[in-house]
């Protein structure tokens, strides 16, 4: 007789209030000790060259590798919903991302 599966622990509720700040980042600064993880949600906006940083998460080891791997599950759920997402070609994504601000071009003038 085979013995059934074991159950798996239910989800965590997370609680969100109401006055939770929501943070956009366009920018993660990810840096290491032996015991942590740190990762410096920032925005940076166009034309800028410093950037707010909105949130500091400190993790585990542990915690940050099971982050790494639930995101790459949801980014590949998400692409298989989506489409894939593509990165640039030709030049690092660092660059791509954060390269100099152009100005619009003038719009042609009416004759």
């Amino acid at each position: 007789m085979a013995l059934p599966p074991p159950a798996r622990p239910a989800s965590p509720a997370l609680e969100i209030k109401p006055e939770q700040p929501v943070i956009y980042a366009n920018l993660v600064r990810i840096s290491h000790s032996p015991a942590d993880i740190v990762l410096d949600f920032a925005h940076l906006l166009p034309g800028e060259t410093r950037a707010s940083v909105g949130a500091r998460i400190l993790m585990s080891p542990l915690s940050a590798k099971l982050l790494y791997k639930a995101l790459g599950e949801n980014l590949a759920r998400y692409e298989a919903a989506f489409g894939e997402i593509n990165l640039p070609g030709n030049s690092s994504l660092a660059e791509h991302l954060f390269r100099p601000f152009n100005n619009p071009e003038n719009p042609p003038e009416k004759k």
